[in-house]
């Protein structure tokens, strides 16, 4: 595991990160999102995730990030692959000037029930958004409409 902000930022500026982002949704057809305290995608709704760690399996990454983005016990399983998708961003984790960051996702969409679950770190809040209010909605990044869009399977 990178043990340092320095190395971490070593390796977003010269690989790509892969990620699993999160699509969940509850049973009245809604999905949950979380308004990003930090870089990439401040100050915008995108949806729950995070990069795999070196050495960790899917099954492994997929549980740890639902367990620490939302507390909650999910596991690889459960969900559906909708693809496999790139990000990229203009800043980092840091702010360090000239240093981009290029996600490669592996989107998964799961069905849970309609709980409360609290933000974290990285979330002011979370919010359940039905698919055209999320798509409509100014502030839902575009990365993560990307994953709502017309092909959207099970909108």
């Amino acid at each position: 595991m990178i043990r340092t902000r320095a190395a971490w930022l070593e390796v977003v500026r010269n690989a790509p990160l892969v990620a699993i982002d999160l699509i969940l949704a509850d049973p009245g057809g809604r999905f949950l999102l979380g308004w990003r305290n930090n870089s990439p995608a401040s100050r915008c709704w995108f949806v729950p995730g995070g990069a795999i760690r070196k050495n960790e399996a899917l099954d492994a990454a997929f549980s740890r990030i639902a367990f620490e983005e939302l507390s909650l016990k999910l596991e690889r399983r459960s969900a559906g692959l909708l693809g496999v998708y790139e990000h990229f961003y203009e800043d980092n984790f840091a702010g360090a000037d000239g240093v981009g960051t290029h996600y490669v996702v592996l989107a998964y969409r799961c069905e849970i029930p309609h709980i409360s679950v609290r933000a974290d770190a990285q979330h002011r809040e979370l919010r359940w958004f039905k698919r055209d209010e999320l798509l409509a909605e100014a502030n839902v990044h575009p990365n993560a409409k990307a994953y709502f869009n017309a092909g959207f399977a099970g909108s």
